[in-house]
């Protein structure tokens, strides 16, 4: 038993050389993944199976199994086959080996290349930059995606094309390159640097502008200064200054060829020459000087009546005066009486407006006016004007009291008496009305109250035909004098009141 056992052992190996097979593609991409099935005829007496490639080891499984290139690439192109030992008797194994199979891992696309319209661009200038690679036409539906770096950063990102239109800054100089990669990941390949240097311009002509235009602000209101350059690009930092002082009223650094300066409320201090710079690079520049004039608003236009303390006469005439000191000219000047409109006047060149008014009784009220001068209009106070009666063109001197007396009345200023021709209680009666006194009780000649008048002291009146209701003599019927001396001065005497 024993010799036979060894004789068996001794005996000739039974290598089959297609029990064993395998199965490969000739051809893959990388990126693919590649698997390499090894089988026998009976896959349950496989104790070992071995993988190679030119001629190495590369995997060892306990039973069949297959091998799996997960992420082909060029270096995994060669030529596989597997060994296996399998049992032939119940302790004896013996080795089998398949035949090779040649694998070629084909590259799927090569390295792309980084196109650049312009590797001097001027900053700001839009500079087209293309990744550049190709698909074999077995694999065009395969997703590329596309990105960009500089300097090690990610600019841009994206699946939709290769193709980006960028505007650089002075900052963005530097070295590009591009990524192209299968949407798995599994493949990506960078194309070489490109050196990328833009170039700054440097600004010039600076202008200085005012909203509103023309340097015309208006205090109280909103002033805009604008700074701006005919060129230059980049960050630029704007100032602006006064010129009489040189004082800096502010700067702004932008990205910009115009920037603004406000200055929310302008007064009259404001007014005066103004500048502003402009620098991109090493040297500011200087805009020309800018004047700016303030107008004043109408505000606080004040009228006064020439009439003493606001009283009057009817038959008066007084004038209205009205005058906004502060208000910049031209000015339109408006009068109104109790709100209605009495008329307007312009003064162009500064200074107050007057409007004459002859009273009559109607003319009682409050009077107002008001400046405009194209900024707004501005009312002002009202003020009382009282209208009464003229006082009593008729007196009575010498009297023991006011109501008693030698009878004078005024005429163009002058007093004068009146004759006692015709003389009655009639015309007492109406003296003594209009002078405010009770009533009529003498009609005395006018002698009886020394002095008698001063021989240059005319006669105005030399009948007075009253009816005795009037309110004053000179609404009675005159006859003018024709042969009348003091010696016939009238008198009169009423109840003093």
């Amino acid at each position: 038993m024993l010799l036979w056992l060894l004789l068996l052992a001794l005996g000739p190996a039974g290598v089959r050389p297609d029990w064993l097979s395998i199965d490969l593609q000739r051809y893959a991409y990388e990126g693919d993944s590649v698997v390499v099935r090894c089988s026998g005829e009976d896959n349950d007496k496989i104790r070992r199976l071995m993988y190679y490639k030119d001629g190495s080891r590369i995997a060892t499984y306990s039973s069949a199994s297959s091998y799996t290139i997960s992420n082909a690439r060029p270096s995994d192109s060669g030529s596989y086959y597997c060994k296996t030992d399998r049992q032939k008797f119940l302790f004896i194994d013996v080795t089998e080996e398949s035949s090779s199979r040649q694998l070629t891992v084909q590259e799927l696309f090569p390295a792309p290349s980084l196109t650049v319209s312009s590797l001097h661009p001027i900053e700001e200038n839009s500079v087209s930059l293309s990744c550049d690679t190709r698909l074999p036409s077995d694999r065009s539906w395969t997703q590329l995606q596309y990105s960009l770096f500089r300097d090690g950063h990610t600019i841009k990102s994206q699946s939709s094309s290769e193709f980006w239109t960028l505007a650089l800054r002075k900052e963005d100089s530097g070295n590009y390159w591009c990524e192209a990669m299968t949407a798995s990941r599994s493949v990506s390949k960078r194309s070489r640097q490109s050196n990328i240097q833009v170039h700054r311009i440097p600004v010039s002509g600076a202008l200085l502008e005012t909203q509103p235009q023309g340097g015309q602000a208006v205090e109280g209101k909103m002033l805009v200064f604008v700074c701006s350059v005919a060129e230059g690009t980049g960050e630029t930092m704007f100032s602006w200054h006064r010129a009489d002082t040189g004082e800096s009223l502010g700067s702004k650094s932008q990205r910009s060829r115009r920037s603004e300066l406000e200055i929310p409320d302008v007064r009259e201090s404001h007014a005066g020459g103004y500048y502003c710079t402009a620098e991109n690079t090493h040297s500011p520049i200087r805009s020309e000087v800018l004047n700016v004039t303030v107008k004043i608003p109408a505000s606080h236009p004040v009228l006064t009546i020439s009439a003493p303390e606001a009283h009057a006469f009817i038959g008066d005439t007084v004038e209205l005066h009205c005058e906004d000191k502060r208000a910049h000219p031209p000015v339109l000047y408006s009068f109104y009486h109790n709100n209605v409109s009495l008329g307007t006047i312009s003064v162009p060149s500064g200074g107050r407006a007057s409007f004459s008014l002859s009273l009559t009784r109607e003319h009682f009220g409050n009077y107002s006016c008001e400046a405009n001068n194209g900024l707004g209009a501005q009312r002002s106070e009202e003020v009382a004007l009282n209208v009464t009666e003229p006082p009593p063109k008729t007196r009575l001197v010498n009297g023991a009291h006011r109501c008693e007396g030698r009878v004078e009345v005024e005429q163009a200023g002058r007093w004068g008496t009146v004759c006692d021709d015709g003389w009655d209680m009639k015309d007492v009666a109406v003296v003594c009305r209009e002078l405010g006194c009770g009533a009529a009780k003498h009609t005395p000649a006018g002698m009886l109250y020394p002095p008698l008048a001063e021989e240059t002291q005319p006669v105005f009146i030399q009948v007075a035909l009253c009816n005795g209701t009037e309110e004053a003599l000179a609404e009675c019927e005159q006859v003018e004098t024709f042969d009348c001396g003091h010696d016939e001065d009238a008198g009169a005497v009423c109840e003093d009141v």
